[in-house]
């Protein structure tokens, strides 16, 4: 608390655009965030900011929509008639120990702030009024801002060999080489940082290993799981504990959660293995561990 974050989310408001953001609660739901987006992007505003998060940055469809696609459709709220609206605005969110998840891991740039010591509210700084300072001289720090872009494409647009960033290949050619061009950091280090400590793919992991111990590569029915975790060894102790975390239910396996969960996974590759259908003629669904082996991203 304290850390700088809501200072940090108006001053980077204060480079976009020189009028003053208005904050506004993270949505609980899609529906609900799919009519907040609706009404703020109709007004084009230049920055969207979820401020004070008590949660992690979930990843409703329409927030990834609006993170991913030029333009958004939906219903207008009280009115019979649907708009399309366009999603060209900056989005800030800021919150304590909180960030993002499942599939926003690669839709945000976290940033974390560590201001080391006890109480960040009671420091003094140099230049306390900061903010008012950018917005009276508005011009001259956004100029210099583009001047950097300008400079990467006069140079002849050179390309530092960095990750690619799916998505936001337009982004990554106007704000990131220019960065690793001055030899700054890349500033994707902590979306793919982000996309690693994602706590669906550590479970998934922990799921793969588990099952993969106990089944190997053999087809396998979540029914059958379910019941080989109460087998007396370490392998199918870990295997209850993921499958409790996954698909818990009064100290029992809610299967259809379960085979939900290994459905919405399927196909993902983590640490060399994935969960692909089993093919067959059975009315049940079987589920296997496959071993893929590592491609580099180039190939």
């Amino acid at each position: 608390m304290g850390s700088g974050k809501s200072f940090l989310c108006e001053l980077i408001t204060a480079f976009a655009t020189p009028q003053r953001g208005s904050p506004t609660a993270f949505p609980a739901d899609d529906e609900e965030c799919r009519k907040l987006l609706l009404a703020e992007l109709l007004r084009s505003p230049a920055v969207i900011e979820f401020d004070n998060l008590t949660g992690d940055l979930v990843a409703h469809k329409s927030l990834c929509t609006a993170l991913t696609s030029e333009y958004m459709t939906g219903r207008i709220l009280g009115v019979s008639k649907t708009a399309t609206v366009g999603t060209r605005s900056l989005f800030l969110s800021s919150g304590n120990n909180v960030g993002p998840v499942q599939d926003m891991t690669r839709r945000c740039i976290p940033i974390r702030l560590s201001p080391q010591c006890e109480i960040p509210a009671a420091r003094t700084f140099n230049r306390p009024n900061l903010i008012r300072e950018v917005l009276q001289d508005r011009g001259r720090y956004v100029s210099a801002a583009l001047t950097i872009i300008r400079a990467w494409i006069v140079a002849g647009r050179p390309k530092a060999l960095c990750k690619a960033l799916a998505g936001y290949s337009d982004w990554s050619d106007f704000c990131r080489q220019p960065l690793l061009w001055l030899g700054c950091a890349d500033p994707t280090s902590s979306v793919f940082e982000a996309m690693a400590e994602d706590p669906d793919r550590e479970t998934l992991v922990r799921l793969l290993d588990a099952w993969f111990e106990i089944f190997g590569s053999s087809p396998t029915m979540v029914r059958q799981a379910a019941t080989s975790m109460y087998d007396c060894n370490d392998a199918s102790f870990e295997l209850k504990e993921v499958l409790l975390d996954i698909a818990g239910e009064r100290s029992d396996i809610n299967r259809r959660r379960l085979g939900w969960w290994i459905r919405r996974h399927a196909g993902r590759i983590v640490e060399g293995k994935r969960f692909v259908r089993a093919t067959g003629n059975g009315s049940a669904e079987r589920w296997r561990v496959e071993i893929v082996k590592s491609v580099s991203p180039d190939s």
